[in-house]
């Protein structure tokens, strides 16, 4: 019997972490959890990670394996901040384009799974690896099933029909934290309100972030900053000034990062 080798990729927000629990208690734990860290995860990100593995542990399982593409041989970068100031520039997010995710993201976990002796084994014999994907049943149309001859894509949240107050529900229920948000402290889609929250409760960071705009800021051609048309500085200044800033629906959108997640 050609028994289904599975991998979870996972973003550490709501989504992914749901259906980690929801395979679990299901008892259809995934072979192998991923995690893609870029060096500038949220600290939530982490201490409910560390949450996760405690959990996982209590369950019998193994914890999840995280991996950085720091790691790649030959990669002088320790982190994705790292990248931007060494190269004068900011993630590829703030000029409309998704190659932090790529690299950061995505890149890292099909390196690792391409060497993961498992799914060597499994291509050898013909098969294909289930990659399970944290996207749920309110969003539907982003369950899209890519053309793949070593991977089989699965939404389970979708075949649940567990939308996002399921899903919470379902991460309560098995005693753990609902996550915040999952995503870099500098992440170009964040909102008006988090960036402002980051200058107020994270003031470190915030000034990192800015350092970051004002390193890139002789380079840039066609982005002002972080949130393309303006600077996060020029944004919590303007805020604190009680100014109201137009056209900011840009940071409205997702920062889509292939993690699983939301």
């Amino acid at each position: 019997m050609n028994e289904e080798l599975t991998v979870l990729s996972l973003g550490g927000g709501v989504n992914s972490t749901a259906l980690l629990v929801g395979l679990i208690e299901k008892n259809r734990a995934p072979d192998l959890i991923l995690f893609a860290d870029t060096g500038a995860e949220h600290n939530r990100t982490y201490i409910h990670l560390n949450e996760l593995d405690d959990w996982l542990s209590r369950k019998g399982r193994d914890p999840i394996v995280r991996v950085n593409n720091a790691a790649r041989e030959g990669f002088v970068h320790k982190s994705l901040e790292d990248e931007c100031l060494n190269n004068k520039t900011l993630p590829s997010l703030a000029f409309g384009f998704k190659g932090c995710s790529v690299k950061w993201k995505r890149q890292p976990m099909d390196r690792f799974v391409k060497m993961w002796k498992p799914a060597i084994k499994k291509w050898k014999s013909g098969g294909r690896v289930t990659r399970l994907i944290g996207i749920d049943a309110g969003e539907r149309h982003r369950g899209k099933i890519p053309d793949d001859k070593k991977y089989v894509y699965q939404f389970p949240l979708i075949e649940w029909n567990w939308g996002r107050a399921e899903c919470v529900e379902a991460i309560r229920n098995a005693g753990i934290q609902v996550p915040g948000k999952s995503a870099c402290w500098f992440c170009p889609a964040s909102k008006k309100a988090e960036i402002i929250d980051l200058a107020n409760n994270h003031p470190d960071l915030f000034e990192r972030a800015v350092a970051m705009e004002q390193n890139a800021k002789e380079d840039l051609k066609t982005v002002k900053g972080l949130a393309r048309n303006y600077s996060w500085q020029e944004i919590v200044e303007a805020d604190r000034q009680q100014l109201k800033m137009p056209f900011f629906t840009n940071l409205q959108e997702p920062c889509m990062c292939f993690d699983g997640d939301d």
